[in-house]
């Protein structure tokens, strides 16, 4: 059985290998598939686990649309964006400047009192390649990651599925934070490109009248 880490820590490489090893001895347990190697992670010393890019992703297109008005829109992937598909050994061409949707190769089910962030792996971060920073990780999500991808530099890059694109870091929550997920996001395997949504508060203070301040005369 895995030993519990102090609440709201960090959980490190072994702690995690113990979570994944003891799925089937757990009612709420902590799920990466395709798993990563357990030794391998034990012996890494690591406070984070590895995550591999998988082979769907989704552009936009540009010329199809002047702007996007994210506070406004619910988005139709065919109108504003491309879904491809690179088969393994394949390659996905990411030119300077450009931004691209990609997903997680594994299928992560995290429990209830587990929330985590991910962040790119540095190596990639030098070479250009970026992800989202600290993309947040809710207790009890279910599906692939969806990664935001981004060649801040001058030279494109070759980016392969399979290969090791972020770390993904859990941590325990406090007490009394145990919540199921109710994010749209739940059991997505592709990337899937989505909106601010409804927001009655910002609404609201469109339709109000604009506050005048006395002056000072």
């Amino acid at each position: 059985m895995w030993r519990k880490a102090t609440k709201g820590m960090i959980l490190q490489a072994k702690q995690i290998a113990e979570r994944l090893r003891s799925y089937r001895d757990t009612k709420d347990p902590l799920c990466i598939t395709p798993r990563p190697r357990l030794e391998e992670l034990e012996k890494s010393g690591a406070a984070s686990v590895d995550l591999r890019l998988g082979t769907w992703f989704v552009a936009s297109r540009a010329r199809r649309v002047p702007f996007l008005d994210i506070n406004r829109e619910e988005h139709s992937e065919q109108k504003f964006a491309r879904t491809t598909y690179v088969p393994f050994q394949g390659v996905f061409v990411l030119h300077p400047h450009a931004f691209v949707l990609g997903a997680t190769l594994e299928w992560i089910r995290m429990p209830r009192d587990l929330a985590g962030y991910v962040t790119g792996k540095s190596s990639c971060g030098r070479q250009g390649l970026v992800i989202e920073t600290a993309m947040g990780v809710h207790p009890s999500f279910t599906g692939c990651l969806t990664l935001e991808l981004a060649n801040v530099g001058e030279v494109p890059i070759v980016i392969r599925p399979g290969m090791l694109i972020c770390q993904l870091f859990l941590h325990e929550t406090t007490e009394g934070t145990e919540f199921a997920d109710q994010s749209k996001f739940i059991g997505q395997g592709r990337p899937v490109l989505g909106s601010l949504g409804e927001d009655p508060i910002y609404r609201r203070l469109g339709e109000e009248e604009p506050v005048i301040p006395p002056s000072d005369g």
